[in-house]
């Protein structure tokens, strides 16, 4: 996967940012990065696996967080989608 293979956007209503930002890759929506304010933390998370997240301080550590896990987690269809060439 590329550097660039998550793209992050950041949610907002009425034109005010939030903090919170939606990976995808394409149209799948592949994390979710949001500030716990009561924690003082970046949350991550994924809609791939339930029991998958993590904290981070910072918004831009939470982002590798979660790419790593994405990364370590595609490993295992490897053999699955190797088959199919």
């Amino acid at each position: 996967m590329s550097n660039d293979a998550i793209i992050w956007t950041q949610g907002g209503i009425s034109e005010v940012p939030l903090r919170r930002f939606t990976g995808r890759i394409g149209a799948i929506e592949v994390a979710t990065v949001e500030y716990d304010g009561s924690n003082h933390l970046w949350t991550w998370w994924s809609p791939l696996a339930e029991d998958i997240w993590g904290h981070a301080p910072e918004a831009d550590g939470a982002k590798r967080a979660a790419e790593v896990w994405l990364r370590e987690w595609l490993e295992n269809f490897r053999p699955f989608l190797e088959a199919g060439r």
